[in-house]
């Protein structure tokens, strides 16, 4: 069942993925000045914004000819636009709001793309958290436009059939060095951990529940301890929680792949990554809000076999969510850009020298 599965799953991405190889190409608008435009930080948990948008800078799928373009890159990041314009002591969103519609507007000026498409084979990129509110200001690219975000929250605006959901990741040294790979489940002594603030309601009910009841494997707190160390703990462990903080997005989700730890995600509303092709429900658990205070129960019920062949799976989809430098086949940003694809695809523009 483990081979058949990821052999199917594999041929169904890998013939799609060799048809965007052969065919994709991205015109990156070429205005804007960084800091703002074609630049932000590749560091922190917010570092999918600036790796995205170098490596789209260098891709083999990148155009410099717009005529032959599948689709059309807006290169501004929010990360930056937060940092170099919003002014904290207003708390005005405006002035970020109108940098966006200026740089669009300037876009629309210029080529025919945009309004020949009402921006719906354009596409931007965001892993902060202001993404989704931030385009709202321009109604055409909220609706039309395919918006990759890390707050992929569907009670806010985000459609499934049209946005993709991009996995945040902290890089705490800037690559994946010492952070990808762990000890075989039978080493792993942990049943379930997790470490974290009391940010937003999920993980207020979690830590009401379960937080320093260290029994049966359980270890469920808010902070470590002096001596531990959290990817140690990551390690040990067989399943990982993956809660909702303010926003649904979190890299423990990524931490819990890289290091071969089950994923179990308590999030309301979110658009899991790469659900087109990846079925999580072989690589990880779901678990509702209403089911923490069953969660040891719902854990300890899992059969060691169904446990192995969860862990296993997790190890084998790990390539899908790695971060390279440079870019390689299949890699996470292959997977982002094979999952704008998928919605390009699912797109009809209107060609103005098609005969009606």
């Amino acid at each position: 069942m483990f081979v058949s599965y990821f052999s199917k799953t594999c041929q169904i991405l890998h013939r799609s993925y060799l048809v965007m190889e052969k065919e994709l190409k991205i015109y990156v608008y070429e205005e804007g000045n960084p800091p703002v435009f074609h630049d932000a930080p590749c560091d922190g948990i917010l570092g999918m914004e600036g790796i995205f948008i170098n490596d789209m800078e260098i891709s083999r799928f990148r155009t410099r000819d717009p005529e032959e373009a599948h689709l059309f890159f807006l290169p501004f990041s929010i990360v930056s636009i937060v940092h170099y314009v919003y002014v904290r002591e207003t708390r005005l969103w405006s002035d970020m709001k109108n940098t966006v519609v200026d740089y669009v507007n300037v876009i629309a000026e210029k080529y025919p793309y945009w309004n020949r498409s009402h921006g719906a084979d354009h596409f931007m990129l965001a892993c902060h958290d202001w993404g989704p509110e931030i385009s709202s200001a321009i109604p055409t690219l909220y609706k039309n436009s395919i918006r990759a975000l890390c707050n992929a929250n569907t009670s806010e605006g985000f459609n499934l059939t049209r946005d993709v959901s991009i996995p945040e990741i902290y890089l705490p040294h800037g690559t994946t060095e010492g952070l990808l790979g762990g000890p075989s489940p039978s080493k792993r002594t942990t049943l379930v951990f997790f470490s974290g603030g009391v940010h937003g309601y999920i993980r207020q009910v979690l830590l009401e529940h379960w937080e320093n009841k260290t029994e049966d494997g359980v270890k469920i707190q808010k902070y470590l301890s002096k001596g531990q160390n959290y990817y140690d703990e990551v390690r040990k462990s067989k399943y990982c929680i993956c809660a909702s903080g303010w926003e649904v997005a979190s890299p423990r989700m990524v931490e819990a792949l890289y290091m071969g730890c089950v994923p179990v995600l308590v999030k309301d509303h979110y658009a899991k990554p790469f659900n087109d092709v990846l079925d999580w429900s072989k690589f990880s658990i779901d678990i509702g809000l209403e089911n923490i205070p069953n969660l040891k129960t719902i854990l300890m019920g899992i059969s060691q076999r169904k446990y192995i062949r969860l862990q296993r799976n997790g190890v084998q989809v790990r390539k899908h969510f790695v971060v390279n430098f440079p870019p390689k086949r299949y890699d996470v940003f292959h997977m982002i850009l094979h999952s704008i694809w998928l919605r390009r695809l699912n797109t009809r523009i209107h060609d103005p020298h098609e005969q009606p």
